[in-house]
């Protein structure tokens, strides 16, 4: 199966194609994504709102999550549980969000085979377009078994 994140999360979540974000690499638990400058996005110190912050990020951790394990899509739902955001510095102009998988995939799909629903951590960095970190996120994640149908 030929998967591809980012259109899979424009697709499924609206949102993400509102606010304009762009996957630029997902890959083997990591993703790189941006959301271009647009003065409707901005906040009221002109930059990026905190929600676009937030809202990149996650986007990035769901893709990270994807790209590892979209091929459990079939037996379980990657849920977003937790998150927790640290605004660094006022961004300004166009920002960009790189996640990576924190845990191994092989232990995850071993506690999704083994009955468990698998709860693991992606970090996530946004930075501006001069890379300086403006929000750092670590977004908890787990794998809901899915319903058996009946």
């Amino acid at each position: 199966m030929s998967l591809d994140v980012g259109e899979l999360l424009l697709e499924s979540v609206p949102f993400a194609r509102t606010l304009g974000i762009v996957f630029e690499s997902v890959a083997d638990g990591r993703a790189i994504c941006r959301v271009p400058d647009r003065a409707d996005l901005h906040n009221h110190v002109g930059g990026p709102h905190a929600g676009v912050l937030f809202t990149l990020a996650e986007s990035a951790s769901g893709a990270a999550v994807l790209s590892s394990l979209g091929d459990q899509l079939s037996r379980a739902v990657p849920l977003a549980t937790t998150a927790t955001i640290e605004y660094r510095k006022v961004a300004s102009g166009e920002v960009r969000a790189e996640a990576r998988l924190l845990a191994d995939r092989d232990e995850i799909v071993a506690r999704l085979d083994a009955g468990d629903r698998p709860v693991f951590d992606v970090a996530v960095e946004v930075t501006n377009t001069e890379g300086v970190v403006v929000a750092a996120l670590t977004v908890t994640w787990t794998l809901r078994p899915n319903r058996p149908a009946g």
